[in-house]
């Protein structure tokens, strides 16, 4: 089912409709999750949600995917995914952080060694937590809103992200937690995505054709990319780009590298190609990104 045209949720629209704690249109807190009005139309994400519930229950649809949630079990629903179909019991309780892109990816920028989580929660966008994981998200939530509500602050948003990556981390390991379970079998299609992500992580500074990644994988590049799209809903391109992206990002933000060094270390023929790519994906050139 293809859905084109349709409305995008983004931490600016919820702040609309949801007075919360929040940094400007980059991160939203919702403490009660059943006081935010729910769209009755499909959604399409422009931004990343996690959300636990604490009690009752709850229904939604993620890319025509019906997901059922009870208390302790924890909602990712990534960018460019599809929301609808939402029910709340009346006795539902939850809490909830809405997040930009751009902020998203400035908290984890570096931290490629977190990708399992956000493979994890394309195929697996609910899980379940045990109580104690359970109190230290609630924990992380209040300690962010603390740190959110403390405007004064000068380096408020570094703060954030920094509680921010330590609670992700702590998501992390329940996932690898179930992963190991003995009840858990990833798929071949999984499988085949994990091991294109990780190869995609060691060579996307040097490689960005699909048909070498499906040679290191041994298979031909259109079943890669059905794959991929299957599983992340996502095509390989656009996963390879989102890491020669972010790194570009690292770069102008983080090295007095000129931008000319940064094009030959991310292997762009010239300056001019990498200004041309940076400013498709971003919406300004890598100099203006590095004076904002």
């Amino acid at each position: 089912m293809q859905i084109n045209n349709i409305e995008e949720i983004t931490v600016e629209g919820a702040r609309r409709l949801y007075d919360g704690s929040h940094i400007g249109n980059d991160l939203l807190l919702i403490e009660d999750i059943d006081k935010v009005p729910l769209p009755n139309e499909p959604r399409r994400m422009k931004c990343i949600l996690f959300g636990i519930c604490l009690y009752g229950k709850a229904q939604y649809s993620v890319d025509t995917e019906e997901h059922m949630v009870k208390p302790g079990d924890v909602i990712i629903i990534n960018e460019g995914t599809v929301a609808d179909n939402y029910m709340l019991s009346p006795d539902c309780k939850g809490i909830g952080i809405l997040i930009s892109i751009d902020f998203f990816r400035e908290t984890i920028k570096g931290m490629h060694e977190l990708s399992q989580l956000f493979l994890f929660s394309r195929t697996h966008p609910v899980f379940s937590l045990t109580q104690d994981e359970i109190t230290l998200i609630k924990a992380y939530f209040k300690a962010i809103k603390f740190k959110v509500d403390d405007k004064d602050h000068h380096f408020r948003s570094d703060v954030v992200r920094s509680l921010l990556i330590s609670m992700i981390y702590d998501i992390s390991n329940a996932i690898y937690r179930i992963q190991h379970a003995s009840d858990h079998r990833q798929t071949r299609a999984e499988a085949i995505f994990a091991s294109f992500i990780k190869l995609v992580e060691a060579n996307f500074r040097n490689e960005r054709r699909v048909s070498w990644y499906g040679e290191q994988l041994h298979i031909t590049p259109k079943y890669l990319s059905e794959t991929v799209k299957q599983v992340s809903k996502r095509t390989p391109n656009e996963w390879i780009d989102n890491y020669v992206i972010l790194e570009a990002r690292v770069m102008l933000r983080n090295t007095n590298m000129s931008i000319k060094e940064i094009a030959q270390q991310l292997n762009f023929p010239n300056q001019s190609f990498l200004g041309k790519f940076f400013k498709e994906h971003v919406g300004m050139s890598p100099s203006e990104y590095r004076k904002s």
